[in-house]
């Protein structure tokens, strides 16, 4: 479901850019992280040393219900209307906020968001992964497993995991 592909990773290299990937999701971390990445990498009216792709995983509805059974086959169409709607929104929303970036990709690819991220990381040949941090407890991170965490083991570039400050009381 890649919303775009194209040959731009040979045509950044011959521009002499860089290629950063940037994972967002539906969570308030994953924006944060994509608006410091476009603060510090991206500044308003100075060249741009990076060729930006957003990219964002969408489950597939099959693993999304994750229930076997009578009537199951009649739901997968309705939950898979509504992670296409869900990456879309999350797309939307990261091109609004890229908008002074001149060099911007973005895809919605379907899979697991670890596996999706490395993936784009390896297809764009990205010197950058940059990933915000939901902050869970070594608990909850044990039981879901941690998308930085995993991209951090396995993408084969740099990886920023930007963390949202905690409000202050």
């Amino acid at each position: 479901m890649a919303e775009e592909a194209s040959s731009a990773p040979a045509a950044a290299a011959a521009a002499g850019k860089m290629t950063m990937v940037a994972g967002v999701d539906e969570s308030d971390h994953s924006f944060y992280a994509l608006q410091w990445a476009l603060q510090h990498f991206f500044p308003a009216g100075q060249p741009q040393q990076y060729r930006l792709v957003v990219v964002t995983a969408k489950p597939s509805a099959a693993s999304a219900v994750g229930l076997a059974g009578p009537g199951a086959a009649d739901v997968l169409p309705f939950v898979e209307a509504d992670l296409k709607r869900t990456a879309l929104r999350v797309i939307e929303k990261a091109k609004e906020l890229c908008a002074q970036v001149a060099d911007a990709e973005y895809e919605a690819m379907e899979g697991d968001a670890r596996n999706v991220l490395c993936d784009a990381v390896e297809r764009h040949h990205a010197e950058m992964l940059v990933v915000g941090s939901h902050g869970y407890g070594a608990i909850k991170r044990a039981v879901l497993g941690s998308v930085s965490d995993y991209c951090a083991h396995h993408a084969h570039c740099t990886v920023m995991i930007v963390k949202k400050p905690k409000p202050k009381h």
